[in-house]
């Protein structure tokens, strides 16, 4: 048996969020079982209760020993408030966890992953649950959990460490004290619902900041919102040049993004996931 956290460090879901999900583990994976924090369905604003509630909710979630998981339920915008301070509280059974998400919740894996806490994995989130194709890139996360590596992004080849982030994200932390050692490390990243030019915008901030990676995949930029004129360039494009300028070998595409195709990518060397 899986036992799973679920908390929110960034933006509220509902009750019919949660209802969707545990219908379906209930149905199809009786081995796991979930457990919403109610702080998940807290709202301060844009957020999922201030950020005190947010940052208790993940440190209990994240050191409580009967969890063996910890699922972040929706991004959205907020975790980078809390990522920092989490850290200094995190306990052995925190180390032992494995943790899934993406998106803005790319703060929270980057901070993990720089101070060593548990097996970082980026994965679709519990707020999918309601949508038939949602559902599936939920199942393709609760598969991973119990040991079927199936739903892995295909190009992970078990000898070079891999990270996954939302490119805003992975801009925003770049720099700052959150920022993991990527050195040697295949870097994947996708993007949603940002204009071509600030797609361009962020990898001009990333040439300039990543160590010496492996290399680049670029995952999918989808929903890109309609220019009064059009960029010229195409987002393969756009990562290729500034792969080329910035001397990092481009790789190709990667199957993760804001879709219901998101791949899951642990953290580092590929592993089967703790607990499973």
């Amino acid at each position: 048996m899986t036992n799973i956290a679920i908390c929110a460090p960034a933006t509220p879901i509902t009750r019919d969020h949660a209802r969707a999900l545990k219908e379906l583990v209930a149905a199809e994976f009786p081995q796991h079982r979930v457990h919403f924090h109610e702080q998940c369905f807290m709202q301060a604003g844009h957020f999922a209760g201030d950020d005190l509630a947010r940052l208790t909710a993940f440190v209990e979630c994240a050191n409580d020993p009967d969890f063996d998981v910890v699922w972040f339920a929706k991004g959205g915008y907020g975790s980078n408030r809390i990522a920092e301070a989490a850290m200094v509280r995190m306990n052995a059974a925190a180390r032992a966890k494995t943790f899934v998400g993406f998106s803005d919740c790319g703060y929270l894996l980057a901070a993990l992953y720089k101070a060593g806490v548990g097996q970082c994995v980026h994965g679709s989130m519990p707020v999918s649950a309601r949508s038939e194709r949602g559902r599936e890139a939920v199942r393709r996360v609760m598969r991973w959990i119990g040991g079927d590596t199936s739903g892995v992004e295909p190009s992970l080849d078990g000898t070079t460490p891999a990270v996954a982030f939302n490119l805003i994200t992975l801009a925003m932390v770049a720099g700052t004290p959150m920022m993991p050692d990527l050195s040697g490390h295949v870097v994947m990243v996708e993007e949603v619902s940002e204009h071509l030019y600030a797609v361009d915008r962020l990898f001009f901030h990333l040439a300039g900041t990543l160590p010496r990676i492996a290399g680049l995949r670029l995952g999918a930029i989808t929903d890109v919102p309609e220019n009064y004129v059009e960029f010229g360039q195409s987002p393969e494009e756009i990562a290729r040049y500034w792969c080329d300028r910035a001397g990092i070998r481009y790789l190709g595409r990667a199957e993760i993004g804001h879709t219901p195709a998101n791949r899951v990518v642990p953290f580092g060397l590929a592993s089967p996931p703790s607990g499973s």
